[in-house]
C-alpha cells in the first residue's frame, strides 16, 4: 500500500531540484539572463539557422505577449517596475533577429519562400495571400500605427508622468513628514511610503527614456525593409542573374514577412508599454476599472442605446446590428440603474435600522437587562476606558475650519505644524489632537480638553477674522466687539472685507484657525508636565545616539528610575525649558542623583548645566539679559521662613509677609514692562524653588532664576530690586 501511495502522489508536485543539473541552473536566474543576452549579442555577429530563427522568432513572440498580459494584469504600475528593462531586452531581440533574417534572405532568398525559415514564409503567404503589394500596405499601416498612435502616445505619457511625478515628490514628502509629526502613522510606514516615491519616480524616470527604445525600434524597421528589398534586388539581378518580377516577387515577399514577424511583436510591447503608463491612476485590474466605470452610469448607456437606434433608420444602415446592440445597452442600463436603486434601499434601511446587540426597550421582572448582554459584534467595554489626551470639541459652524480647501488655514494643518514647532524648540513629542464635533456646544464655541479635563475654551466665527490693537486699545472697525482666549486681550471680529482696512491702520488680524491654534499652543505649554508620559520618556531614552545610550545603562536603574528621569523633565517643563537637550540633563541628572535626592532637587541641579540654554531663552532682542534682584532682605526673610531640614523644606511664610511680596513683584514688573522689557527675578539658589511657587500662582509666564543658572558670558542688565 505504501508503494501505491507514493506512485500516486508522485506526479502531484514539481521541483527544479528533480531536474538535477538543469534545475540547479534555472534557479541561478542571474547566469540565465546573462546567457540571454550574450545569446542575442551573438546572434548580431554569427549566421543563424533557418530552424534556429524560426525558433527564435517564435521566442519573440511569446515573450511580447507575456509582457502585455503582465502590464494587463497588474493592478499598478509598480508592480512590473522592471518594464523598462524588459523592453530594452525585447527591442534588442527583435533587432538581433532582423539582422538574422536579413542575412539569411539576402543570401538564399533565390532558393525560395522557405530559405528564411517557415515562420517568415507562413506569414507571407498568410498576410500577404502572395501578393507582395497587399504585404507592403498592411507591413505599412502597422508601422503608422505602431510608430504614429501607439509609440507616440505612450512616449508622451511617460514624459508628462516623469516630470508631474518629479515635480510633485517635494510635497509629497512633506506630506508624509507631515502625517508622521502628526501621529498619524509611525516611522515603518514612512519609511515605506518614501521608499514607494523613490520607486515611482525613478519607474517613470526610466519609461521616459525606454519609450525611445520603441521609437527608435520603429524606424528600424522601416529601414531594414527597405534595405532589405533594394538590396535583395540587387543582389537577385546582378548577382543571381534573375529577372525583375521574379526577383521582385521573392525578396520583396520574405522581407515583408520579416518585416511582419517582427512588427507584430512590437506592436505587442508598444501597446503594453502604452497599458503601463496610462494606467497611473488606477489601483486595481484593468477589466475591473473599466467595467466599473464605464458602467456605473445608467443614464450614459441609455443615451449611446437612444443613438443607435437613430443611426438604424439611417438609409442605407443595416438596422439589425444597430438595434441589437442598442438593445443590449439600454438593458444593461436599465439593469444597473436597478442595481444602484436597490443599494442605496438597503443603505437608507441599515441607517434606520438598530444597531445590532442593542439593549431590550421592553422591560420585565424575568427578563435579562440588556445592559448586560454582549454580542460579538459589540465594542469591548474596555475600550470607554480609554483617554484622549488632547481634544478639541468643536461647534457644528466651526466644521469649515477642518474642511478649508486652503491647506494653510485648515486648523489641522495647523495642528500638524505646531506639533513639529513644540518638537523642535521644547524637545516636546506632542501627543496627537482628536478632533471631534459636538451638537451640544454653541454653533462657533470650541473647548480643548487635556485628558478629558477642561482645560480652554473660546469662540471663533468662520470667515471673519479678529483684530487686535498692539496697544491694547479698543478697535474702532465695526463688529462683534469681544475678548481673545488665549492672552484675554481686547479684540473685535470683522468681516473679511475690512481686513484690508485694519492692516492698513496697524491692527494685527488673525484668522480663526490661527486663534484656535494660539489658543491650543499655550494650553499645551502650560500642560506639558502632565502630557509628558512613561511611555514617552522610555520612548525619548531608546531613540537617544548610541554614544549616549551607555550614560542612560549607567544611570538606570542603579542611580534613577525612568519614573525618576520622568519627574525631573516634568519639573522642568512646568517651568517651560526646553528638554530637547537632553543629553545635556541626563548629564546633571548623573552628577546629582541619588537615594537620598528628589526629582525636584536634581531639577534644580539640572538647571545649572543648563545656564547658556536658560539665558538664551530669556534673552532680550538686544542680547542682554534682563534682571531684577531680590534684596538680601527678602533673601534673609524667605531663608528664614524654611523649616524642616534636607529635601523635606518646607515654605512658612506669614500670609501679610507674602502679599508685601506679592505687591513689590508686581511693581516692579508692570515698571518694567512699560520700559519694554520682560525680566527675570534672580535670587539666590537655595530659595529659587520657594520663591518661584509664590510667583507662579500670580505671574505664571514670569522666570525665576538663581545666581548659579546665569552664565559667566552672559550680560547683566538690572532693571531694579525687589
Amino acid at each position: 500500500m505504501s508503494e501505491s501511495t507514493s506512485t500516486e502522489r508522485a506526479p502531484a508536485g514539481f521541483s527544479l531540484a528533480a531536474l538535477g543539473d538543469l534545475g540547479r541552473f534555472a534557479r541561478r536566474g542571474d547566469i540565465a539572463l546573462a546567457l540571454g543576452v550574450m545569446t542575442i549579442l551573438v546572434v548580431l555577429v554569427l549566421p543563424l539557422p533557418p530552424v534556429a530563427l524560426d525558433i527564435a522568432l517564435a521566442v519573440s513572440i511569446i515573450f511580447s505577449v507575456l509582457v502585455l498580459m503582465t502590464a494587463l494584469f497588474i493592478k499598478t504600475p509598480l508592480e512590473f517596475s522592471a518594464f523598462p528593462t524588459v523592453l530594452l531586452i525585447a527591442t534588442m531581440l527583435r533587432l538581433a533577429l532582423n539582422l538574422a533574417s536579413t542575412r539569411l534572405i539576402l543570401a538564399h532568398g533565390h532558393e525560395g519562400p522557405d530559405s528564411a525559415g517557415h515562420v517568415i514564409e507562413a506569414f507571407g503567404n498568410f498576410v500577404m495571400r502572395g501578393n507582395f503589394v497587399i504585404g507592403m500596405i498592411v507591413f505599412a499601416i502597422l508601422v503608422i500605427v505602431n510608430f504614429v498612435v501607439i509609440t507616440k502616445g505612450s512616449g508622451r505619457i511617460a514624459e508628462v508622468a516623469a516630470r508631474f511625478t518629479l515635480d510633485a515628490m517635494p510635497g509629497k514628502q512633506m506630506a508624509i513628514d507631515a502625517d508622521l509629526s502628526a501621529g498619524l502613522i509611525d516611522e515603518q510606514e514612512a519609511k515605506h511610503r518614501r521608499q514607494k516615491l523613490e520607486d515611482e519616480s525613478s519607474f517613470f524616470g526610466a519609461m521616459d527614456g525606454a519609450s525611445k527604445f520603441v521609437r527608435g525600434d520603429a524606424v528600424a524597421g522601416i529601414l531594414i525593409t527597405f534595405i532589405n528589398i533594394v538590396g535583395g534586388m540587387i543582389i537577385g539581378i546582378g548577382q543571381m542573374g534573375l529577372s525583375m518580377g521574379e526577383a521582385s516577387h521573392a525578396y520583396t515577399l520574405l522581407t515583408v514577412g520579416d518585416g511582419l514577424v517582427t512588427q507584430i511583436p512590437a506592436l505587442i510591447v508598444s501597446t503594453a508599454a502604452g497599458l503601463l503608463v496610462s494606467k497611473a491612476g488606477i489601483n486595481e485590474h484593468a477589466d475591473k476599472a473599466l467595467v466599473e466605470q464605464l458602467s456605473s452610469y445608467p443614464k450614459a448607456l441609455g443615451m449611446s442605446s437612444f443613438v443607435m437606434v437613430v443611426m438604424s433608420l439611417l438609409p442605407g444602415i443595416p438596422m439589425i446590428p444597430f438595434l441589437a446592440l442598442a438593445g443590449g445597452a439600454g438593458v444593461l442600463a436599465w439593469y444597473v440603474n436597478k442595481n444602484q436603486h436597490e443599494l442605496l434601499a438597503e443603505e437608507v434601511a441599515k441607517a434606520k435600522s438598530p444597531t445590532p446587540g442593542a439593549p431590550s426597550q421592553r422591560g420585565g421582572s424575568g427578563g435579562a437587562r440588556g445592559d448586560d448582554v454582549e454580542t460579538p459584534g459589540d465594542e469591548p467595554v474596555s475600550t470607554a476606558l480609554a483617554i484622549d489626551e488632547l481634544k478639541i470639541e468643536i461647534g457644528y459652524a466651526l466644521l469649515p475650519l477642518i474642511n478649508a480647501q486652503d491647506g494653510d488655514d485648515r486648523l489641522t494643518e495647523q495642528i500638524k505644524a505646531l506639533r513639529r514647532q513644540l518638537a523642535s524648540e521644547m524637545g516636546f513629542v506632542m501627543p496627537p489632537v482628536r478632533l471631534l464635533d459636538d451638537m451640544q456646544l454653541d454653533a462657533n464655541a470650541y473647548v480643548v480638553k487635556v485628558k478629558e479635563l477642561e482645560a480652554g475654551r473660546g469662540r471663533v466665527y468662520p470667515g471673519q477674522f479678529m483684530v487686535m490693537d498692539p496697544d491694547g486699545n479698543r478697535i474702532e472697525l465695526p463688529g462683534n466687539h469681544t475678548t481673545e482666549p488665549t492672552f484675554g486681550l481686547p479684540a473685535t471680529w470683522i468681516d473679511a472685507s475690512l481686513r484690508e482696512d485694519a492692516q492698513l491702520k496697524g491692527l494685527t488680524v488673525v484668522d480663526p484657525s490661527t486663534v484656535v491654534s494660539t489658543h491650543l499652543t499655550e494650553l499645551i505649554k502650560a500642560n506639558m508636565a502632565e502630557l509628558l508620559s512613561y511611555a514617552e520618556v522610555s520612548k525619548l531614552l531608546k531613540e537617544l545616539p548610541k554614544e549616549q545610550q551607555k550614560l542612560v545603562d549607567d544611570l538606570v536603574p542603579g542611580s534613577i528610575t525612568v519614573s525618576g528621569i520622568q519627574r525631573v523633565l516634568q519639573t522642568l517643563l512646568e517651568e517651560r525649558i526646553s528638554i530637547r537637550d537632553l543629553p545635556t540633563i541626563l548629564e546633571g541628572i548623573a552628577d546629582a542623583a541619588g537615594p537620598s535626592r528628589s526629582p525636584k532637587g536634581i531639577a534644580e541641579h539640572v538647571r545649572a548645566r543648563l545656564a547658556r540654554q536658560l539665558c538664551a531663552q530669556y534673552q532680550a532682542p538686544g542680547g542682554y539679559l534682563p534682571i531684577i534682584a531680590l534684596s538680601s532682605d527678602w533673601e534673609r526673610a524667605f531663608a528664614e521662613s524654611l523649616h524642616g531640614e534636607g529635601e523635606d523644606r518646607q515654605l512658612a511664610m506669614a500670609p501679610s509677609k507674602l502679599q508685601e511680596f506679592i505687591a513689590a513683584v508686581r511693581d516692579q514688573f508692570e515698571a518694567a514692562a512699560k520700559q519694554g522689557e520682560i525680566p527675570v527675578l534672580l535670587t539666590s539658589p537655595g530659595i529659587r524653588p520657594y520663591v518661584r511657587s509664590i510667583v507662579e500662582r500670580f505671574r505664571a509666564q514670569t522666570a525665576v532664576m538663581s545666581q548659579n543658572e546665569v552664565h559667566p558670558r552672559a550680560k547683566l542688565k538690572t532693571l531694579g530690586a525687589i
